[in-house]
């Protein structure tokens, strides 16, 4: 018995599924070194923005809130909205407050976040949670001139939302 056709069909398996790479490491900005994960899900919705006048006077966009629904699996587990708040479908939730950030992968990209949590309310899967990452994210920059002040327009957006807790 022979065990020499076997290593061809490694080798091709292994061609196949390409050389072991790590993941790419986050910008040093949002980074949570030693802190573990305890959620990753996917954001799919918008962020809302209201045309008001700057401190010059001009009207421009001005962000107001996100709204989005959190997947995991394919499956609707929570929501994110204003505060910024992330809520869980168990009931436990968590406000966060801008530590840092870094650009997005294009022009058209929100930026990437570092969050602290502020507070928590609930019982569940998000209660240790200490630091909230928004990476990856697709859209949700709106340009161009708003021309009435009080008008409101979304951009679509999605995002992976990573929950974190110290330790």
């Amino acid at each position: 018995m022979s065990i020499k056709p076997a290593i061809p069909c490694l080798t091709l398996l292994a061609a196949m599924i390409g050389p072991a790479t790590a993941a790419e490491p986050l910008p040093d900005a949002i980074a949570a070194p030693g802190e573990t994960m305890v959620l990753s899900v996917h954001a799919e919705g918008a962020q809302v923005y209201e045309c008001k006048a700057g401190g010059d006077g001009k009207l421009a966009w001005s962000f107001r809130e996100p709204i989005a629904t959190l997947l995991a699996d394919g499956k609707t587990v929570g929501r994110h909205y204003a505060g910024p708040n992330w809520e869980h479908a168990d009931g436990s939730a968590v406000v966060g407050k801008v530590l840092g950030n870094a650009p997005g992968t294009t022009a058209a990209d929100i930026p990437w976040l570092k969050l602290e949590v502020a507070s928590r309310r609930g019982s569940g899967v998000l209660t240790p949670v200490t630091t909230v990452q928004r990476i990856d994210t697709q859209g949700g920059k709106l340009d161009g001139s708003c021309d009435k002040a009080g008008e409101f327009r979304s951009a679509p957006y999605s995002a992976e939302y990573v929950f974190l807790r110290k330790g």
